[in-house]
């Protein structure tokens, strides 16, 4: 706050001042003296500027309480429910897939197990019809090889009886060739005959 002195005018001529001098006394009279500088404290440090700092303090936490509760607060908490719904619906889904492949897996091992049986009665059947094959071959083989041998046994046979027909021929010939030489004389086929047939 600006003081100044002030200097009551006379009308008294005698007092009047001269102009210039007037006019020095007015310039002192305006002009603020010049005082020392005092230190000055850091702005918030000087106690006289306590009640208007707490004072908004108070209405800047205030205001920055409600901004926190009515617009922070609520969308971080709409955040929070959203990421919580979408985790559960995460977990759920994993459950459900997870039940989805279990099952795939019990349906896969129920079928591999049906598979091996099939592939088990395939295989015995094949084997039962191979070693039916193979035993009806060995038994068509085994008849063939006894109508050859029949045959082959009545050939046998009848080459043997021709034989035989043919080895009295034989000796009866070879006995009269043989008598004939020793005696010099030819000899009756009869007789060669009768003789060949008392010695067999």
């Amino acid at each position: 706050m600006f003081t100044a002195t002030a200097y009551a005018q006379t009308n008294d001529p005698a007092a009047a001042a001269p102009e210039g001098e007037l006019e020095e006394t007015i310039q002192e009279a305006i002009e603020v003296p010049a005082s020392p500088p005092a230190e000055s404290a850091f702005p918030p440090f000087e106690t006289s500027t306590y009640p208007s700092q707490l004072f908004w303090l108070a209405i800047t936490f205030g205001l920055f309480y409600l901004f926190l509760q009515r617009i922070v607060l609520p969308r971080i908490g709409g955040i929070l429910e959203v990421r919580r719904d979408r985790i559960a619906q995460d977990l759920d889904q994993a459950a459900r897939m997870r039940e989805e492949s279990d099952a795939a897996i019990a349906a896969y091992e129920q079928d591999l197990a049906e598979a091996r049986i099939k592939a088990n009665a395939i295989a015995a059947t094949a084997r039962d019809k191979a070693k039916a094959d193979a035993e009806a071959e060995q038994r068509k083989a085994e008849a063939s090889l006894e109508a050859k041998l029949t045959e082959a046994e009545r050939r046998i046979a009848s080459i043997k009886d021709t034989a035989m027909s043919d080895v009295g021929v034989i000796a009866e010939e070879t006995a009269a060739v043989i008598v004939q030489e020793m005696i010099g004389a030819k000899v009756d086929r009869q007789t060669v005959a009768s003789a060949v047939a008392a010695t067999q």
